[in-house]
């Protein structure tokens, strides 16, 4: 049988990076890919076949996917969409501008990636795609609604996408972990810190709160899981014959999507509020 070849974005640290060695480690052939060029010779020099991808880039979409199925001669059995990022902020303090950057990654850049691979999947009627969403595309959590937004609609998306599928051999997942221990913070603290003026916001106190959030050393939440129970599931959606249409991941995953199903809105503010209040003493 022939490697069975997988592309992911998003591999210079974290879930992307724990995910593009264990896959590798276990057959796979990885392409794994990242935004800044250091990061890409990191990878390169771990021994992964590692290009630079920008996800936000319609340019650097083409070529990536250019460059794959030219290496594979154009067979791609696996595609993990996991880059993406999460923008701070009071929903009013969300600028146009804002708006727009979180949903050119993790929205429009997450569907022309999968698009462009799509034609490829197709004429072999084989694939798996698999899309790295959050808890926080199920639930909304106060001072995150760029995030949120851009995650209930990849969710939305891929939904329909597994519906358009059902008569093909190509399986859509999504994955929804909750706190993963990840560079995701520190990453959304430097976005705060150049994106978000807390001076002029009627959140003040709750962004200095915020702040000590998304400085905290160590597990930011309970229940924090390693990257590797990530993979744990994308090796299950790439090998499984019937791959879930969603995974979830670490305690807050499963519980708030029982909770979704069973509780009132009204109940189920209030214990999102809860939690909110919780993160901010």
């Amino acid at each position: 049988m022939n490697q069975r070849s997988v592309l992911i974005t998003g591999c210079s640290s974290g879930i992307g990076y724990q995910c593009a060695h264990a896959l590798k480690t276990r057959g796979y052939r990885v392409f794994a890919t990242a935004r800044r060029h250091e990061d890409v010779e990191r990878l390169a020099g771990e021994g992964l076949e590692a290009f630079w991808l920008d996800i936000s880039d319609p340019e650097s979409i083409a070529i990536g996917v250019e460059h794959v199925m030219t290496q594979t001669d154009g067979k791609l059995y696996g595609l993990f969409n996991n880059a993406g990022f999460g923008q701070p902020g009071a929903v009013e303090d969300l600028s146009r501008q804002l708006i727009r950057e979180q949903f050119e990654t993790n929205v429009f850049g997450t569907l022309e990636l999968t698009n462009a691979v799509l034609p490829y999947m197709r004429r072999h009627n084989e694939g798996r795609i698999i899309v790295n969403s959050s808890v926080l595309g199920l639930v909304a959590l106060p001072f995150r609604g760029a995030y949120n937004a851009s995650k209930y609609a990849l969710e939305g998306l891929f939904d329909t996408l597994r519906l358009e599928l059902a008569d093909t051999q190509i399986h859509v997942s999504l994955i929804e972990p909750g706190p993963i221990t990840s560079a995701f913070r520190r990453n959304a603290f430097a976005l705060y810190k150049a994106n978000i003026d807390p001076e002029k916001s009627p959140f003040k106190k709750k962004y200095l709160a915020m702040e000590k959030r998304l400085t905290k050393q160590g597990p930011a939440a309970p229940f924090t899981l390693g990257p590797e129970a990530v993979t744990e599931k994308v090796l299950h959606a790439l090998s499984s014959e019937k791959p879930r249409a969603r995974y979830s991941v670490t305690v807050p995953t499963y519980l708030f999507a029982y909770l979704k199903r069973m509780l009132s809105t009204r109940l189920l503010d209030s214990i999102l509020l809860r939690v909110s209040r919780g993160e901010h003493k």
